[in-house]
């Protein structure tokens, strides 16, 4: 029987292991793709909750971890009762005090600190309820005269006219609760300030986009879509050997997380990868993602600044899923949105015949040129 070889793990492996799990890659697939035990690894995702260290002299017991609680929930209570017993607001301000934060301490207990008859707060509280309630129907049958086209200006000058006294703030919040949205609302993608990163990486990849090695060359970009009202980011990373999708990510916002669930999504070892090639957007850049590929030995590749031939195949990429995946599509929710982006993956992968593959879909030119 061969002798079972004890191998060692750097604190960054367990780190990154730890983050593919939390960022969505399954349990199973972790053990067998890093040929991990079950026990190590379930004790590394353990120590990260408990204690974010893999060190033991730094994982505490239940017990303790409950004490340290209880201490730290005494001293925010202690300075919240402190914050109280300062204010000398009026009635009106203390009223609200207490509305805002009924759901978290008792309302007697509130009543108590800030000198206030609880008598007083149920009654001022019911006359603020129902000017909420009166408010909500004005609002709402404004909007409907208006046709659906006022928004929180015009509402506001309405209001005025019948006496009431309404901030465009509040206007705003009650419009979005009661889902009232103006024509004239149109939303528009507003891209996020970034600034160009300095690193001195170059272009590795060196426009090189004919590979005849699977997962020898990743590229990656970003692309938005709407979710309601707001917009969602979508990233994924294209294998430059078939043109293959083989991970991807949807999130609310663009960041360094966006990528690493990408990553994350990946169904083979990421040590099987040797370039990553992307623009110099601070997204692909920062510490983050350098950690990941710095863990699993991938060679970083950038565009040069201001230079999007550099990483071509990713645009294109992109520019057949904002045609076909994005234009004029609205999702309900984020669930929504990560469901059809799968059904969307699948169907490029394994459905989609695609020009610089020979009109095949990547699932089939592997399998004829592997």
């Amino acid at each position: 029987m061969t002798k079972r070889v004890r191998r060692s793990f750097s604190k960054e492996f367990k780190e990154q292991i730890v983050q593919l799990h939390g960022a969505g890659k399954p349990r199973s697939e972790i053990l067998k793709e890093y040929e991990l035990t079950p026990s190590a690894f379930d004790k590394w995702v353990r120590q990260h909750s408990e204690s974010g260290s893999f060190e033991e002299k730094d994982n505490r017991t239940p017990e303790q971890e409950e004490l340290i609680q209880l201490r730290k929930e005494n001293q925010k209570l202690a300075m919240e009762n402190d914050i109280f017993k300062a204010s000398s607001a009026d009635h009106g301000t203390k009223v609200d005090v207490i509305r805002n934060n009924c759901h978290k301490y008792s309302v007697s207990a509130m009543c108590a600190v800030l000198q206030l008859a609880r008598s007083t707060y149920y009654y001022e509280a019911k006359i603020r309820d129902d000017q909420d309630e009166e408010l909500i129907t004005l609002i709402n049958d404004i909007f409907k005269k208006s046709r659906y086209n006022y928004g929180q200006r015009k509402i506001k000058i309405e209001l005025k006219k019948k006496k009431w006294t309404v901030s465009r703030r509040r206007i705003g919040r009650i419009m979005k609760e009661q889902g009232l949205v103006s024509k004239y609302t149109v939303a528009q993608f507003k891209p996020s300030r970034t600034t160009y990163n300095e690193s001195d990486i170059g272009n590795t990849l060196n426009r090189e986009f004919n590979q005849d090695q699977e997962l020898k060359v990743i590229v990656s970009d970003l692309t938005y879509v709407r979710v309601q009202q707001k917009w969602h980011y979508i990233c994924v990373l294209v294998d430059l050997y078939n043109r293959e999708i083989i991970g991807h990510s949807a999130v609310p916002r663009k960041s360094a997380a966006l990528v690493q669930r990408a990553f994350a999504s990946v169904k083979y070892n990421l040590h099987r990868l040797e370039l990553f090639h992307t623009d110099r957007g601070s997204e692909f850049k920062n510490q983050l993602i350098d950690q990941a590929l710095n863990t699993f030995g991938i060679e970083r590749s950038l565009s040069n600044k201001g230079t999007p031939y550099d990483n071509a195949v990713a645009e294109a990429t992109f520019k057949t899923i904002k045609t076909e995946f994005v234009r004029g599509a609205v999702f309900a929710n984020q669930h929504e949105l990560d469901l059809e982006l799968f059904d969307y993956v699948h169907w490029f992968n394994h459905i989609r015949i695609h020009g610089s593959l020979d009109y095949l879909t990547p699932t089939e030119y592997k399998l004829i040129n592997l």
